[in-house]
């Protein structure tokens, strides 16, 4: 039996005259895992790819199980024991937790006639080994999202999986959730399973690496165990620089305008009697395990989701925010966590994402859009956002997760708020790109806009935060000055509450 499941030698990979990958030497042991990181663009998926065969190399071997693969496809990648885990799963929605384990294995053996019997048996043999207790008979559409990645990779043993790739596998998990997970990894391992984690949060890669790969600008950078590593070292390979952890320094001026005063708001079975009080350059983070209320109460907020009692007062004054409109007119803005789904036209263009809230402003006297007007805005937030492009008339889609998150916040800027709202403002994005975002979050604050994170990244809390609440079912259980306390205080909090 070879030492390595997988082995890269000189790899290299061009899309249309640019270097995806330059001479990469790789290699995944036997029953260990390895943890992939790098930025955005940094060669990560492209790497993947090769591995499972949907590319192939300009250059270099690519040995499998010790064999030299000259043809590779991803049918011969499953073949040799290859599993991916994408972050949508691929699982069947309509079909049974059993049916979607064993489907591929069936697909493989050739059997014209689906054995339910037989079919039912294997998929609990199965999650047996991993431990695992689900309904066989659910459907996948009514499971929660850890469970999905659960019966993916019950899926993936199915197929007699050697070596298992999980892309991003944690970024809608709870806390609780990625605990159960990593007991899965940890038994993984000791079936003698490979695991090539990829992940930008790099407490998880530190608590389940053997070693770590890492990549920039396509070349591999640096590897080795986990022990020769730390936070700093791992950020500086990925970037190229250093970045500095330096917390959010606010003193409370005597004229600092209190933007927002909320008393007693409430909407039942969400949140519950909340109070907290804003003032101008303040970052308020807001923190709490998933289904704490948290996301329902920055909604609320700005008008998505209208509470029941209560009272907020802006500027002294009380204002009923019943919608999103209502929210505008006074000035509070939103970003959404899925800028995806909730905060991006992804087909059209970066300019028509800037400027889609504010494009009644943009006409001139005849009625009419201003071209002139609307390449300010876009100019201005380009340059203030720092969004990396050559065009403002480019797709949204082809830009970095990063710099499609500051096209997010340019649109809400364009408005300009006074209160600024993010939810979840760095969820899936690299650390050079999250490092340049909270720089933006605190220069906004500088600017004497008032700000609320929302996020469950307790360190992005304590580096951009003034003051941190933490929330439980509902209602609002503790509150801290970041200076006078450092992240164990709040994740204690939070193993607490868990």
């Amino acid at each position: 039996m070879p030492d390595s499941i997988v082995e890269l030698k000189g790899i290299s990979k061009s899309f249309y005259g640019a270097q995806a990958l330059n001479d990469i030497n790789f290699n995944i042991e036997c029953g260990k895992t390895c943890c992939l990181v790098g930025e955005n663009g940094s060669g990560k998926s492209t790497m993947i790819k090769i591995i499972a065969g949907v590319y192939k190399q300009d250059k270099g071997q690519l040995y499998i199980n010790g064999h030299l693969m000259s043809k590779m496809s991803p049918i011969k990648a499953m073949e040799e024991g290859i599993q991916i885990i994408f972050q949508d799963f691929s699982l069947f929605p309509n079909m049974t937790v059993a049916e979607n384990i064993v489907f591929n294995h069936q697909l493989t053996t050739g059997k014209r006639l689906f054995n339910w019997k037989a079919s039912k048996a294997m998929a609990k043999e199965t999650m047996q080994r991993l431990n695992i207790d689900i309904d066989l008979n659910e459907k996948v559409e009514n499971l929660p999202v850890a469970e999905k990645q659960l019966v993916a990779i019950c899926r993936a043993i199915m197929q007699n999986a050697k070596l298992i790739i999980m892309d991003e596998p944690t970024t809608a998990l709870t806390n609780k959730e990625i605990q159960s997970l990593f007991k899965v990894i940890d038994n993984l391992k000791q079936n003698g399973i490979s695991i090539l984690f990829v992940s930008h949060k790099l407490d998880e890669v530190f608590a389940l690496s053997d070693k770590i790969y890492i990549l920039r600008n396509g070349c591999l950078v640096s590897e080795g165990d986990v022990s020769q590593y730390n936070h700093d070292n791992v950020v500086y390979y990925m970037t190229g620089k250093n970045i500095v952890r330096e917390g959010y320094p606010y003193t409370k001026s005597e004229n600092a305008k209190l933007l927002m005063q909320v008393k007693g708001l409430t909407k039942p079975t969400f949140f519950e009697d909340i109070n907290f009080h804003l003032y101008s350059g303040e970052i308020l983070g807001i923190t709490g395990l998933l289904g704490c209320g948290r996301t329902e109460l920055a909604k609320a907020l700005f008008g998505l989701f209208p509470y029941d009692s209560g009272t907020i007062n802006l500027d002294g004054k009380e204002v009923h925010i019943k919608d999103t409109q209502d929210a505008l007119d006074n000035k509070i803005a939103y970003v959404p966590e899925d800028r995806l789904t909730e905060g991006l036209f992804l087909e059209r263009s970066i300019s028509n994402n800037i400027i889609t809230t504010i494009i009644e402003s943009l006409t001139n006297k005849y009625h009419k859009l201003s071209k002139t007007k609307i390449e300010n805005v876009v100019g201005d937030s380009i340059k203030k956002l720092n969004i990396k492009t050559t065009s403002a008339e480019l797709p949204v889609r082809s830009l970095s997760g990063g710099n499609q998150q500051r096209v997010v916040i340019g649109r809400w800027l364009a408005t300009k708020p006074q209160i600024l709202i993010l939810n979840c403002p760095t969820v899936g994005v690299d650390i050079g790109s999250k490092d340049e975002i909270h720089k933006t979050i605190k220069a906004l604050a500088k600017e004497k806009i008032g700000v609320i994170v929302i996020s469950d990244d307790v360190p992005e809390l304590m580096n951009i935060c003034n003051r941190v609440i933490i929330m439980q079912k509902g209602k609002f259980i503790n509150e801290y000055q970041c200076k006078d306390i450092d992240e164990n205080v709040i994740e204690k909090d939070l193993i607490e509450i868990h």
